[in-house]
């Protein structure tokens, strides 16, 4: 909307809302009422029109923030984030070297443990692969596409957290609980030729590092590693496509369900190679899921949100070029309740002519057309 077209809107509304008072006062109408009809009929298209305005500049991208310019100058902003993150890969490390707690295992409990030994339909290796090279592929592919940085950054540095985290606390009740798995009897009697002692224990004489990765099955790392990085993905594609914008594009949610529901056959195929029981299972995707929530809220805002398609820090960055670029005759939406107060004063000091108050809606009017208002 062009400059012209705002001040025909400003005239067009200014003789209406003095033909409209006139009129109202020759019919003796009160004058309140008058006086909010006016500044409703005179500063509302204005209003809208910066609203508009300031959506679009929300809308714009910082084509001069990139990975390039501010990227160093981010990390180093983050820096402490980044060592925290390392000393997290550290204690993972530390609490797959140790040994778990060795619980007890008597032979009347052997029933629910003598599943056979199978090979993981999903390795090891491939977690990490499809849990956090993956979504960081996808939000590369964004960043070509946007050119910001701080969603770049923020997203990368959150999903390492959510799946570190999410590491750290199920490695720790790994080895703090030592559940049998599925399969332990073949991992402590890979003979078949079951041998306890006098207090009903197990004497396994199987492989050390079997028989230690089978006291590991509570809860699951495979289904909460899956629901940490695949969670954070499902949460960050559901912010980038307004998946929950009250339009009703139910096919978006599609978009959103399909990393959730790879996390979901990760989990059962671990019920299914008999490497976790089903509350390993359970217990592995809630813990992952609930710490994706809570990492991906500290860099973006609920997916539900008006906003939920950028970073915290994407939008202090707008509003700190807005108010450097604000422009000095834009000040309708922030004093527009002065205004209107302004004008219900001087309004009641005023006799009650349509004359007087005719003179005095076109100098306010022409006050803030000028910009000394």
């Amino acid at each position: 909307m062009a400059w012209w077209d705002l001040r025909s809107l400003f005239c067009f509304n200014k003789f209406r809302a003095v033909f409209h008072i006139q009129g109202s006062l020759s019919r003796g109408l009160d004058t309140s009422q008058v006086d909010r009809d006016w500044f409703s009929h005179l500063y509302q298209p204005l209003i809208r029109y910066q609203n508009y305005q300031h959506r679009r500049m929300r809308e714009a991208q910082l084509g001069t923030h990139t990975l390039r310019t501010h990227g160093v100058t981010l990390a180093r902003t983050h820096m402490h984030d980044w060592l925290i993150l390392m000393l997290l890969g550290a204690i993972v490390v530390i609490l797959n070297v140790i040994h778990p707690f060795y619980r007890f295992v008597g032979k009347d409990m052997m029933a629910d443990l003598k599943y056979p030994m199978k090979e993981n339909t999903v390795p090891l290796w491939a977690v990490p692969v499809y849990a956090v090279l993956l979504p960081i592929v996808v939000f590369l592919l964004f960043y070509l596409r946007r050119r910001d940085v701080y969603d770049l950054h923020h997203a990368v540095l959150g999903l390492l957290f959510s799946v570190l985290v999410t590491a750290v606390i199920t490695d720790a009740i790994k080895d703090g609980v030592g559940r049998p798995r599925p399969d332990f009897f073949w991992r402590c009697f890979p003979d078949g030729k079951d041998v306890y002692d006098q207090l009903g224990n197990v004497i396994c004489h199987g492989k050390k590092s079997s028989v230690r990765e089978g006291h590991k099955s509570f809860p699951s790392g495979h289904t909460s590693w899956s629901f940490a990085g695949l969670g954070f993905l499902s949460l960050y594609l559901s912010g980038k496509i307004r998946a929950f914008d009250r339009r009703g594009h139910v096919a978006k949610l599609c978009i959103v369900l399909l990393p959730l529901l790879v996390a979901c056959l990760v989990g059962i195929s671990r019920v299914d190679d008999y490497w976790h029981h089903w509350q390993d299972v359970f217990a592995g995707g809630l813990i992952g899921l609930v710490v994706a929530i809570f990492c991906y809220l500290q860099f973006f805002p609920p997916p539900y949100h008006v906003d939920g398609w950028g970073t915290y820090a994407y939008f202090r960055v707008l509003e700190e070029i807005q108010a450097t670029r604000q422009p000095n005759n834009v000040v309708i939406s922030d004093n527009a309740p002065n205004l209107e107060a302004q004008v219900e004063s001087h309004q009641h000091e005023r006799n009650n002519t349509g004359i007087s108050l005719a003179i005095d809606s076109s100098t306010a009017v022409e006050d803030l057309e000028s910009g000394r208002r």
